[in-house]
């Protein structure tokens, strides 16, 4: 595995690669790599000839400094995961290789963006556009893979590859799970030992929930599952949106969508967990 610095080098391996007509994966990561993470190398690497791996914690999402500042960096670790996961690049930039000037893009992401977590985190799919479009400038790859833990995040993506006319496939990925259901984050390694006892809760409450709704409506098991994790003590749910899988929108009826997700997003105490499941159609 090569580890790249510099966009200059990262876009002269590529060429090379292309030029022996070898096919690119890329994904995009801000590093602190989990099982999760090796899952979508996994798949890029049984997709493709060469698989890049960028690890960048990019500024310009982040709409909370504390979440920047704190946001885990373990460069090491990540390297050593990969080297044995059987990348063939990683590209670790530093702030003013990707942002040699500010990034003062707007994209017109639509309504993919004005729910859940738009509003919540102002600025962010702003900032998620403007990084990945950079990299898949950069890489052009011919397939790009991210995690379903994001899910909203997938759909934002979608739309910007609209925008700016990428010609790459987006594979969205499983969700990878500890053995207890907790969908692996990066942020996991900030709960405290009782908390991190408690955070599977979200994920059974979710799927009971599935079951909960072929006899109740979305109203009531949105409030259902609300209700459940904010009885747990140091749970707060800040969200949890039943919506159309296709275009993020809430849905008021079971039958207004081919498949409805509901994605949720908890403090367990200060930490920011996402997570979502799906319902399907009656």
């Amino acid at each position: 595995m090569e580890i790249i610095r510099t966009v200059e080098l990262l876009r002269q391996r590529i060429a090379e690669e292309k030029q022996l007509g070898h096919s690119v994966g890329l994904v995009p990561t801000m590093g602190a790599l989990h099982a999760g993470h090796i899952s979508l190398v996994e798949r890029a690497r049984n997709d493709n000839d060469v698989v890049v791996v960028s690890v960048f914690v990019n500024p310009t999402q982040f709409n909370n400094p504390d979440d920047l500042r704190t946001y885990p960096r373990t460069e090491k670790a990540d390297c050593e995961k990969l080297q044995v996961a059987g990348v063939n690049y990683a590209f670790i930039p530093s702030v003013e290789e990707i942002y040699p000037e500010p990034d003062t893009r707007i994209f017109d992401l639509g309504e993919v963006a004005e729910v859940m977590e738009g509003p919540m985190r102002p600025g962010h799919f702003n900032g998620v556009a403007q990084i990945v479009s950079k990299l898949f400038a950069m890489v052009e790859p011919h397939r790009a893979y991210f995690g379903e833990k994001d899910f909203q995040q997938i759909a934002v993506i979608r739309r910007m590859v609209e925008i700016e006319r990428f010609n790459i496939d987006i594979i969205g990925c499983p969700i990878k799970r500890e053995d207890d259901g907790l969908a692996m984050s990066s942020r996991n390694v900030r709960l405290t030992a009782e908390q991190r006892a408690i955070a599977p809760t979200i994920y059974s409450t979710l799927t009971e929930s599935v079951d909960y709704a072929t006899t109740h409506s979305i109203e009531e098991t949105k409030k259902h599952v609300i209700d459940t994790l904010n009885a747990i003590d140091q749970m707060e749910v800040e969200y949890y949106e039943i919506v159309n899988a296709a275009t993020m929108q809430p849905i008021a009826n079971w039958s207004d969508a081919e498949t409805a997700v509901g994605c949720i997003t908890v403090y367990c105490g200060e930490v920011r967990l996402i997570d979502n499941i799906k319902y399907s159609k009656r």
